[in-house]
């Protein structure tokens, strides 16, 4: 299996797809102004005791508070809490990590409000994103994520990825840790670190010691709270340190800058797989060029197909998401109805495994299978999801079918479902069910490449359109796209569009910047 990863970077968001085998599996945007992002450490102040939910409201300066339980306060909470109070006191020297003092581990069934109080600064970090209506989750044991290690301030253990089977080299792993991790750090190490170098294991310990000093440096001047005092790597690094193998065909990145810290980040984790990382200078979008936009415009949506004429629904509540699997007009197997049962029901465990991955779903997934007599029919289905499952990153447990055959899923739910919105709605119309008429778009089209060239002065330009209207205006050797460069300049660039409706247009400026020219919506 090979995979590939694509990176679209636009002004207002920046996309990730991921592909095995050419088949999209996982799909990541994000608004270039987001924030509060998952690994993300504050200082801040401890806003509300709930002392009914054993828990508190904590001000991270989203519009909601983050919601900090007592459990997540971590059994070394005392110590750290004394430690950042000496840091917080001398806003000069920072008083070294090492010689920081362990205290009495806090109580498993204790209460917070004689641990916390109101007011109080703490150092937390996310660890789940605002989730419809409810702020973010934090915790108190704070971590910084490597490529193969884990790093855990206040915390003496050495934890050994259990994916790793070999005795011998969990051993070995175990040894270098402890010979080489800093005082008062706790150290996990991840699957990825089988068979790594001790030199390289100890550039990354390194690099992330460095950055809990960093945050600790932060924190020590900071004025106000709250405070970001450390900020995760962005989305497209903290993807690959995740998902980087060696069997990455290509990383394809549509934008230079970005392109050069992909590039960074690969010398450092595998010098010898560099090549792989590619700037895409085609006048195509990335996505319509590398057929990712259609993929995302078939994989998304409340029915997904696959195959046969079989699909799934899927919809999503506040409290789960709900699956339920039809045959379609699929033609009838020779073998009988239960052969066909399970036939259809094997494909949407392909389909639905993708699917989870695809939007990351995460929470509770019901999902409603083609009933089946046959016990080992159910149990042949159950073993396939299981197997399907294997490849997905997210903590996940799958029961076995009940006697209503339904599959109960869990999945690790760090941030909203990705829900992207696949209908079109009418851009020239606005809802209202009338529109000029579309002989009139060339020239709707054209007097407005007259305005930007002749009045604005912005001679270089690309405009975006449908594939059917790009179609239209290149059609014939003396084509409208041909005597508008005649007219305006070989500036004017007109470039298809997947992502457009039908009589939907954009322009860009030659920095990738929109320029605003849609038509005023009518009030009636």
């Amino acid at each position: 299996m090979t995979s590939e990863l694509f990176i679209d970077v636009q002004p207002k968001k920046i996309a990730i797809a991921l592909t095995e085998d050419k088949k999209l599996v996982e799909y990541q945007e994000e608004e270039q102004s987001a924030s509060f992002s998952v690994g993300n450490i504050y200082l801040a102040k401890v806003r509300k005791l709930m002392p009914g939910l054993n828990a508190c409201f904590v001000n991270v300066g989203h519009e909601r508070d983050a919601f900090l339980h007592y459990l997540d306060l971590g059994s070394q909470f005392n110590s750290y809490a004394k430690y950042l109070k000496q840091v917080l006191n001398d806003k000069k020297n920072l008083y070294p990590f090492e010689k920081a003092t362990f205290q009495n581990e806090l109580e498993k069934n204790g209460s917070v409000q004689n641990v916390l109080q109101q007011g109080q600064e703490v150092l937390v970090q996310i660890v789940k994103e605002p989730i419809s209506t409810k702020g973010p989750r934090l915790t108190c044991e704070i971590s910084f994520p490597g490529r193969y290690l884990v790093l855990i301030p206040f915390d003496d253990k050495v934890s050994i990825s259990t994916k790793i089977k070999s005795a011998e080299e969990r051993s070995r792993l175990k040894q270098i840790i402890q010979s080489i991790k800093p005082h008062n750090c706790g150290v996990i190490v991840r699957t990825v670190a089988e068979g790594k170098r001790v030199a390289e294991i100890d550039t990354e310990l390194k690099v992330l010691t460095k950055r809990w000093e960093e945050c600790l440096r932060l924190a020590q001047k900071a004025k106000t709270q709250p405070t970001l005092v450390y900020e995760e790597t962005s989305r497209t690094v903290g993807m690959l340190r995740d998902l980087f193998n060696p069997s990455y065909e290509n990383i394809y990145v549509n934008k230079e800058d970005v392109f050069n810290e992909v590039k960074d980040y690969v010398s450092l984790i595998a010098p010898d797989r560099l090549s792989v990382v590619k700037l895409y200078k085609g006048n195509l979008p990335i996505f319509d060029n590398f057929d990712i936009t259609r993929q995302i415009k078939s994989g998304f949506g409340r029915t997904v197909s696959y195959k046969h004429g079989a699909y799934l629904i899927i919809e999503h509540t506040e409290a789960l998401h709900v699956v339920d699997v039809n045959s379609g007009n699929r033609a009838k197997s020779s073998n009988g109805q239960e052969a066909n049962a399970l036939e259809v029901n094997l494909g949407a465990a392909d389909e639905l495994a993708r699917q989870l991955r695809l939007r990351d779903m995460g929470g509770i997934i019901v999902v409603d299978f083609i009933d089946m007599k046959l016990a080992e029919d159910r149990q042949k289905l159950y073993e396939h999801m299981c197997e399907n499952m294997k490849r997905d990153r997210a903590r996940h447990n799958i029961l076995p079918l009940s006697k209503f055959g339904l599959m109960q899923i869990t999945r690790q739910r760090v941030r909203p479902v990705m829900d992207v919105q696949v209908e079109e709605s009418c851009p020239t119309c606005h809802g209202t069910g009338k529109i000029k008429s579309s002989f009139l778009f060339e020239s709707v089209l054209e007097g407005k490449i007259k305005l930007l060239n002749k009045k604005l002065g912005i001679k270089h330009f690309n405009l975006y359109v449908h594939p059917y209207v790009y179609a239209f205006l290149c059609r014939g050797i003396f084509s409208l796209k041909r005597k508008w460069q005649w007219k305006y300049g070989l500036g004017v660039k007109v470039i298809p569009s997947q992502k457009l409706a039908f009589l939907e247009y954009q322009f860009m400026d030659a920095d990738g910047q929109e320029i605003d020219m849609k038509e005023e919506v009518e009030i009636r």
